[in-house]
């Protein structure tokens, strides 16, 4: 009986988070519940046209593989709600205050180290520079205005040149400018960056900075993004 119940529960958490996750989608993509819809009528008479193809008239097999195609669908349904809603959680932090702490610690994979905290921050502004550490070296990344980013920025690059002699720093910034890069597309182009350091090294990195790093208690951090709300729920 425990064993049942078990199941059951997972089951409806399973549910459950799938539809809170299009539900979080929707928010974004009106056009969603039509075009899931969609997706599996296709997939429906695509699997009724290959079974009508292969065995023509056997309605038994036919139906197999109306059904077959039912799943296909299911399946494809699945892959583009996953899609869509990596870009509506993009959609709903952009430009928010916290939006690249938030995705450094949750979207760089095991290669990166990275904070949801700015090790610096402009407490009347909220301007803010995040730090991450991996294999490509060290990255600034400024999210705020540009122009009042410029001695946060610095002052960040100088302390990491003065305790990490020869590994490289990358800055980047976030914004839609010419120079800037979209908050959707910031993950991606620091796991871009050239391998230049080991795993030892990086560990060394990491020590002698947090040994520099002043603590940033008594400043106020921004609160624009809620890591429970802004991530997309998945169903597991």
């Amino acid at each position: 009986m425990a064993a049942r119940s078990t199941q059951t529960e997972k089951k409806q958490n399973f549910f459950k988070q799938l539809k809170s996750l299009f539900d979080f989608t929707k928010d974004v993509f009106p056009w969603l519940l039509w075009a899931e819809i969609g997706i599996l009528v296709v997939g429906i008479w695509v699997g009724i046209l290959i079974g009508f193809l292969l065995t023509p008239g056997v309605w038994w097999s036919i139906t197999l593989w109306g059904l077959t195609g039912l799943l296909l669908g299911v399946l494809g349904g699945l892959m583009l709600l996953t899609r869509l809603s990596t870009k509506a959680m993009y959609e709903k932090i952009d430009g928010r205050p916290g939006a690249t702490g938030h995705v450094l610690s949750t979207s760089l994979g095991r290669n990166w180290t990275a904070g949801d905290t700015p090790v610096g921050v402009n407490p009347k502004t909220q301007d803010a520079v995040y730090r991450a550490v991996g294999r490509g070296g060290v990255v600034v990344v400024g999210e705020g205005a540009r122009g009042r980013l410029t001695r946060l920025v610095n002052e960040e690059r100088a302390k990491v040149k003065r305790v990490a002699s020869g590994v490289p720093v990358t800055v980047l910034y976030v914004g839609h400018g010419d120079d800037d890069v979209a908050i959707a597309d910031l993950a991606k182009t620091i796991k871009k960056l050239p391998k230049a350091i080991n795993r030892a090294t990086q560990a060394a990195v990491i020590k002698r900075i947090d040994s520099v790093s002043q603590s940033l208690a008594s400043l106020p951090i921004p609160k624009g993004i809620d890591p429970m709300k802004a991530r997309a729920p998945r169903p597991r």
